[in-house]
């Protein structure tokens, strides 16, 4: 389906798929009561949750943790014109649970900067939506 303003709805399956191709999104949160958005590199979990890896002392991990978040990853070409953007909303958690972060230090995200006590934040994937924008011509 295609909106009006150009832009093809992508279904939950879609979405989740093309998360898996693009390795960087934004985690959108507050900050002091203020939205604050952060890069970072993630990986999508069995059940499909958006995980982060990060220093146990960071100020995301004091922020995020328990409350609702938005997660947003995305590609585009601009010569063509076209691209998709796909939005994670849930509740972000630390992983705490010793099995599951053994698991997750196999399995899960590597974070780009060395990290002497790293944790992981899973983002629950309650609401996901999308849309895909395809070459659209004449536009200026």
């Amino acid at each position: 389906m295609v909106d009006g303003d150009g832009f093809r709805v992508l279904d939950r399956h879609e979405c989740l798929r093309l998360l898996t191709k693009v390795p960087v999104g934004r985690v959108v949160y507050t900050r002091q009561a203020l939205p604050a958005v952060l890069p970072v590199n993630f990986s999508l979990d069995d059940d499909f949750s958006v995980l982060l890896r990060t220093s146990a002392a960071s100020d995301l991990v004091r922020a995020v943790d328990g409350v609702v978040v938005a997660f947003e990853a995305d590609d585009f070409d601009a010569e063509a014109r076209s691209g998709w953007s796909v939005v994670v909303t849930g509740r972000a958690c630390v992983v705490t649970d010793p099995a599951e972060h053994e698991r997750l230090t196999r399995t899960g995200p590597r974070s780009w900067m060395p990290l002497p006590e790293g944790v992981f934040v899973r983002i629950e994937a309650e609401i996901v939506t999308g849309r895909e924008l395809k070459g659209v011509r004449g536009s200026g």
